[in-house]
């Protein structure tokens, strides 16, 4: 197995807004764009892909013939299919590649069992639930390996998926992928709903929406950098901000009296068993 991405070829089944993200991120770190290849049988995203350089085909099989590192960014309804037709053509190989899954909620049992070869082996398994962040270079992605995952192929997957997140979590349990999904999969979403009242609020109260708009936008940003550059907890950020008996408290007052806690707790809880609910069907 190659060392390094610098020295690994990587084959992406599915050319969405996803694997661009990622191949996006592997050239800003210097990896040579001829030793990727893309497979999408869309005409437009093969196109658009192959404009940054990379190579493309319509075929999942010549994608992954030679492949180290395989990534399935492909529809959850398609991921069997895909890996069947992969394993079937990996008769050949004596060693077989990482694969790495970002298909949402397609376990590792149901990647093992269609990935098989003909003599019955299967390739060494990563999942990962990214999130849309990564699209700016920004995501934050958690990752579930099977057993049979070298420490090092770890160590690759975690250079390949740190080319778009700033964290990387591996978890211990397959079932902790859903809380990740309930967590940060779905969390920019909840994030943008935030922004959107906030908006909405300052604007029925008068002010005009395009500064309403400027102005929560920078404060998230804000409020987000100081999130991961200072050494404080969340807990304690939002007291330095609140004044006793100021505006910052009366707001916080109303959230409480709302609620708010479990309204969160709820909205996480609900997100964590949908994914539960879509890996068994």
């Amino acid at each position: 197995m190659a060392a390094s991405l610098h020295n690994s070829k990587l084959a992406f089944i599915g050319g969405g807004n996803m694997a661009s993200a990622i191949i996006g991120g592997l050239a800003n770190q210097g990896i040579d764009k001829q030793n990727i290849i893309v497979s999408e049988p869309w005409d437009v995203n093969r196109e658009k892909i192959a404009a940054t350089g990379v190579r493309t085909t319509t075929s999942n099989i010549e994608a992954g013939q030679d492949a180290d590192l395989i990534i399935i960014a492909v529809k959850p309804q398609i991921t069997k299919t895909v890996c069947q037709e992969l394993g079937a053509s990996w008769s050949h190989r004596t060693t077989l590649p990482i694969v790495v899954s970002i298909a949402a909620g397609i376990t590792l049992d149901s990647l093992r069992e269609w990935l098989k070869t003909s003599e019955g082996k299967t390739a060494p398994i990563v999942r990962v639930m990214p999130n849309t962040p990564a699209l700016v270079g920004e995501g934050a992605s958690g990752l579930y390996a099977s057993e049979d995952v070298k420490e090092s192929e770890k160590q690759l997957v975690d250079a390949l998926l740190g080319s778009v997140s700033k964290a990387t979590e591996w978890v211990d349990k397959e079932e902790l992928l859903d809380v990740v999904t309930g967590l940060s999969g779905s969390g920019p979403a909840y994030f943008f709903a935030m922004v959107e009242h906030l908006i909405a609020s300052a604007t029925a109260l008068g002010l005009p929406k395009e500064q309403a708009t400027r102005l929560a936008k920078q404060t998230c940003l804000g409020a987000g950098q100081m999130l991961v550059t200072s050494s404080d907890e969340p807990a304690q950020l939002r007291k330095n901000v609140t004044s006793p008996n100021g505006t910052t408290y009366a707001a916080l007052q109303t959230f409480e009296s709302l609620g708010f806690d479990e309204i969160v707790n709820k909205a996480v809880k609900a997100a964590t068993a949908r994914a539960a609910e879509l890996g068994k069907s």
